[in-house]
């Protein structure tokens, strides 16, 4: 499915020259997660993963705020289990199950992209926000933006990612504050804590910076950058040896590529090499 093919009533794309932005584009409900983003989500990034013109992918949002998480009036009837009169306590349970699954789904597809997703974050991060940012290579928020693993307030344990992410980012006493207390934490304290890379002094500047980053990157080589994502993703919970072990094979398949060449003539000649990613 190509960009312009994909239509969605809480999503749009964009392409700015190599950089592909999905906007969460529900600004009256403050992108608040319902059913159609749990369908759609995936289709967004899948439709820039496959364009070979997009090398780095932005998630940002429309409106005063970034995401206030799942939509709790939309997924009542999930999170409630109403189901059938007649299905049984089993049938419930599963039909739950499949529905979680699906849902962590829709999160993980921005760890599977091949491409480099960075984060611009403004206003509100909640719940369902924190999953999709501790989801994405990278962040960075506005100076008024307000995070909040939120969950435990409303009665569920975070399932889409959060518990099993945050603590590869923030350390597990950060992790366990925040999501035992429910608590919101400002930009300054997201950022001493390593949540975010950097801030912004708003949703425009921090959209700005992010998207100067994500050219920086796309100016680098496609297959450099999608071997470093690969290599970082494989080497997490690995030793040492079984990661450098991964990177041996893997430039063992893509070192002999023309980028390489390239950037070899471009050292040489004193310009800015040309890449394409073949």
């Amino acid at each position: 499915m190509s960009l312009t093919d994909f239509t969605s009533p809480v999503l749009s794309l964009e392409l700015r020259g190599h950089v592909g932005i999905v906007w969460l584009d529900r600004p009256d409900a403050l992108n608040a997660l319902g059913i159609d983003f749990w369908n759609d989500f995936p289709r967004a990034i899948a439709a820039l993963d496959a364009d070979p013109e997009i090398r780095c992918i932005v998630l940002a949002a429309k409106g005063p705020h970034f995401c206030v998480g799942l939509d709790l009036k939309a997924m009542g009837g999930m999170l409630s289990n109403a189901g059938s009169g007649t299905a049984s306590a089993a049938e419930r349970a599963k039909e739950t199950y499949r529905d979680i699954r699906r849902m962590q789904e829709s999160v993980t597809c921005l760890e599977e992209t091949n491409k480099p997703v960075l984060a611009a974050i403004h206003g509100y991060c909640i719940g369902g926000g924190v999953d999709l940012a501790a989801a994405c290579d990278i962040r960075f928020a506005s100076s008024d933006a307000i995070f909040s693993v939120r969950e435990a307030k409303v009665a569920i344990v975070a399932d889409l990612g959060s518990l099993q992410r945050l603590p590869r980012i923030i350390g597990a006493g950060h992790v366990a504050e925040l999501a035992f207390t429910g608590k919101d934490i400002d930009a300054s304290r997201a950022q001493r804590i390593g949540l975010v890379n950097d801030l912004a002094p708003d949703a425009a500047a921090v959209l700005h910076h992010t998207l100067e980053v994500a050219n920086e990157i796309a100016a680098n080589s496609p297959l450099a950058v999608e071997g470093t994502k690969a290599v970082l993703r494989a080497g997490d919970g690995a030793s040492v040896e079984d990661g450098l072990e991964f990177v041996a094979r893997w430039n063992t398949m893509y070192l002999k590529s023309h980028d390489l060449a390239e950037a070899m003539a471009a050292f040489m000649e004193k310009r800015a090499p040309n890449f394409t990613g073949k």
